[in-house]
């Protein structure tokens, strides 16, 4: 069941968000410890408000109950990616194409799975990255566990701006 509930509820939520102007980043279900949270992350070019998330949620939540996309009682959560947001798809991927980033492969590359750096390219196979410790590397979609967006808060303390 926790497996094809993000499914289902992906395929009801995107529709919902692009309306919205959104983009739905990632929907999570975590059943169990006596809570069952459902969580959909997600953004807009240029920063989401609590305005926007609560809309999504108050539209979503109709829609989820008329179609039993649950079957059990939950919790419904909307928030931004935050700043250092998670990379799912290429598309994420290609979006922060020049700006330092965080990963961990499923298996090692060069001796290592996690790895961080300069995000060179995104294909349609994987992406390139220049890691501070391995250099520049290539890394199959596939092999890719968890990568997420390094913001650079110095960068920030100085003024300058990505």
């Amino acid at each position: 069941m926790s497996e094809q509930v993000p499914t289902a509820v992906a395929e009801l939520a995107r529709p919902v968000a692009e309306a919205l102007g959104l983009e739905l980043v990632d929907v999570e279900f975590a059943p169990g410890g006596g809570r069952n949270v459902l969580r959909l992350v997600l953004d807009r070019e240029g920063g989401i408000s609590v305005d926007h998330l609560a809309k999504v949620s108050r539209e979503l939540s109709d829609l989820l109950d008329a179609h039993d996309t649950v079957p059990v009682e939950y919790t419904l959560e909307c928030s931004s990616p935050g700043v250092n947001r998670s990379l799912k798809k290429p598309a994420d991927f290609n979006r922060f194409c020049g700006k330092e980033v965080a990963l961990r492969t499923t298996t090692a590359i060069e001796g290592a799975k996690r790895f961080a750096g300069l995000l060179v390219s995104a294909g349609e196979g994987g992406i390139e990255i220049d890691d501070r410790s391995h250099g520049r590397l290539s890394v199959p979609y596939g092999l890719i566990d968890d990568a997420h967006y390094e913001h650079d808060f110095a960068r920030d303390l100085r003024g300058e701006r990505d």
